[in-house]
């Protein structure tokens, strides 16, 4: 493996990489551009979320339960 392909990031880099969300968020998955913009504000989003992995987990065991993967 080598670095050449590597992206050091400044935080202009950073936001523009997070802007590029908004077609698969937004476009595709019905979100909206507010949650877009409390990914990157909001210093309680990411932690919010992980907050959540029983319930998830929870969910994912449900699906998998209807589809007859065990």
């Amino acid at each position: 493996m080598t670095s050449d392909n590597l992206l050091e990031t400044t935080y202009e880099s950073l936001k523009r990489i997070h802007n590029l969300k908004y077609y698969t968020w937004v476009e595709q998955q019905g979100k909206t551009y507010k949650e877009i913009q409390d990914q990157w504000y909001d210093p309680n989003y990411w932690t919010d979320v992980q907050d959540q992995v029983e319930e998830i987990d929870d969910l994912i065991t449900e699906f998998n339960g209807k589809v007859g993967i065990n």
